[in-house]
């Protein structure tokens, strides 16, 4: 007999993992909360609707990703990721306080908002990759898909409550309470971390400090051909597509006139797909590299028909099948890349993922950016759709060419037993 514990929500059998989900939840509403306020601070506060503003706050905050990459994989793969992760969430937390006074007090400019943009890239960067391999530790290679896909539900059920919370505060207080709202969120993760047993972790196996361990992981991915296709696919989706800010901000603001609550409600009903991926990905058994094919294509078809939304809610509508589009092609990438890959390695590779896939961002939402200024929004939004069709065809190359299968995992260099806690 199937139960919650042994179908799609199998993951939550164990304390930690419970634990972790819970804290997690409440600091992911906290940063939806945020990302939604600092779009709108940026597009209709402090510039008079400049979307090219918009796409330099996105490059600030992801471009760490990318610059910090030699030593985000390496703390991943060789210190003890929970004191890690306490360590990262708490800067952020400090960080969205900080901004939510700048901007409560009135003294808050734009120049402001793109250093704490960077500051707070450069904390997540640090967090991205070992809270993604934190997350076996959590549960074994056994239930790691699912867990991965359970992460991501959390993440985007979040982000139903999340913009459209945040376009609430914003009308009723203020902008800046917003950002003090997201500082207390970090709270409850930093709880769900202290409370963890233990003796339930999984530990990875930690890799040895060792001179060229950075260059090692990118030989490692660059022998590997199937990792190589699933980057690639990434970097198009991620350097021209996963630009949301830019896309909902132009289109409710610049097309269909909408207030901050209208606003935040678009990005909360794109939640309603990005939680159907989500859900659908936790209830497969394992993932296959044929869903990021299906992914792609529906990602270019989504932005394909929200460029031609003729009004509000079909660009509404639009906007639910991208997000599940957007979460199927992520969580399927993230579960490949983890499950293919030797425990020692994981951090550097899980590195390179999140760097190629957020990386990018520097360059994609500069451009997406000046091209609905130029253009306009629709214009921004052929440009996502164009970016999942060329990944579409980048996964058909793949399967035709049969790389898209990992070689088995082999040892690994440098390996030592799992640093204890």
């Amino acid at each position: 007999m199937t139960t919650p514990f042994t179908g799609v929500f199998r993951s939550l059998r164990g304390f930690n993992y419970r634990v972790w989900t819970a804290g997690a939840f409440v600091s992911n509403v906290g940063t939806w909360v945020q990302r939604t306020a600092q779009n709108w601070l940026v597009f209709t506060q402090l510039t008079d609707h400049d979307a090219s503003a918009v796409g330099l706050v996105m490059a600030l905050q992801f471009g760490p990703q990318l610059l910090l990459l030699p030593w985000t994989g390496f703390a991943a793969d060789h210190f003890n990721q929970r004191r890690l992760l306490i360590a990262t969430q708490a800067t952020m937390g400090g960080l969205a306080l900080a901004l939510g006074l700048l901007t409560v007090t009135g003294a808050v400019q734009l120049w402001h908002v793109y250093v704490f943009a960077f500051l707070f890239g450069g904390a997540a960067a640090f967090d991205a990759p070992v809270r993604q391999t934190f997350v076996a530790e959590l549960v074994g290679d056994a239930d790691l898909h699912n867990a991965v896909s359970l992460n991501s539900t959390s993440f985007n059920a979040a982000r139903m409550i999340g913009p459209a919370a945040a376009g609430v505060v914003i009308a009723a207080i203020g902008t800046g309470w917003a950002f003090l709202i997201n500082g207390v969120s970090f709270v409850a993760v930093l709880i769900s971390l202290t409370s963890l047993r233990l003796s339930e972790l999984r530990p990875n196996a930690r890799a040895r400090s060792a001179k060229g361990s950075f260059t090692e992981g990118f030989r490692y991915v660059w022998g590997r051909a199937d990792l190589m296709m699933i980057l690639a696919i990434l970097f198009l989706i991620g350097t021209f597509g996963l630009n949301f800010s830019i896309f909902i901000a132009t289109m409710a603001v610049g097309i269909f006139h909408a207030d901050a609550r209208g606003y935040g409600l678009l990005s909360s009903i794109m939640a309603i797909g990005t939680v159907a991926g989500a859900l659908m990905g936790a209830s497969r058994e394992k993932p296959r590299f044929s869903l990021l094919l299906v992914g792609a294509g529906a990602f270019g078809l989504g932005c394909g028909l929200a460029a031609l939304a003729p009004n509000y809610w079909v660009f509404a509508g639009a906007l639910v099948v991208i997000g599940a589009a957007a979460l199927t092609l992520t969580n399927t990438t993230n579960s490949l890349m983890q499950l293919s890959t030797e425990p020692a390695m994981r951090g550097r590779v899980m590195a390179l993922r999140v760097g190629v896939a957020l990386g990018g961002t520097p360059i994609g939402a500069p451009i997406v950016g000046w091209v609905a200024d130029a253009f306009g929004p629709r214009w921004a939004l052929g440009v996502g759709a164009a970016s999942g069709f060329a990944a579409a065809a980048v996964a058909i190359y793949a399967l035709a060419r049969r790389i898209d299968r990992p070689l088995p995992r082999r040892p690994t260099a440098g390996c030592e037993g799992a640093a204890g806690d």
